[in-house]
């Protein structure tokens, strides 16, 4: 079984393009400020079209997590024990990442912490890559 990758479409592609350059993309309205990290043609808030795309500074709050010590699929057995978590970011927006095995000790609800990226097979996906020292 393949690792399950997205599949970038028409309002997803310059999400996907920014992770291949290693930046983490979220979308702004300009009408009314609303901020939006999955991607519509439409403002989640106040509905309008007026949406631009923006780079993140990648910090942000773990808001949540979760060890998976049981593969839900035979391609993350090997993976085994990995951390999914929920991040609130700095510029307001939600991001669900796994973090890397030398982060996952470190993690705690309230810790700061930067996301990046790393490759698998051809696609750049966010991660967890760091925590911020001194953290609650």
């Amino acid at each position: 079984m393949a690792y399950p990758l997205p599949r970038p479409n028409s309002h997803t592609q310059p999400f996907w393009e920014g992770a291949a350059q290693g930046e983490l993309r979220y979308q702004r309205c300009t009408a009314c400020g609303n901020v939006q990290l999955i991607p519509r043609s439409l403002c989640e808030e106040c509905q309008s079209t007026e949406l631009e795309w923006k780079v993140s500074k990648a910090t942000g709050t773990v808001l949540t997590f979760t060890v998976v010590h049981r593969a839900p699929l035979p391609v993350f057995k090997s993976m085994t024990p990995y951390a999914i978590v929920i991040i609130d970011m700095d510029e307001g927006f939600r991001v669900m990442a796994n973090a890397l095995a030398e982060v996952q000790a470190q993690l705690e609800i309230g810790r700061r912490v930067r996301v990046g990226f790393q490759e698998v097979q051809g696609v750049a996906l966010p991660v967890v890559v760091g925590v911020e020292e001194g953290q609650p």
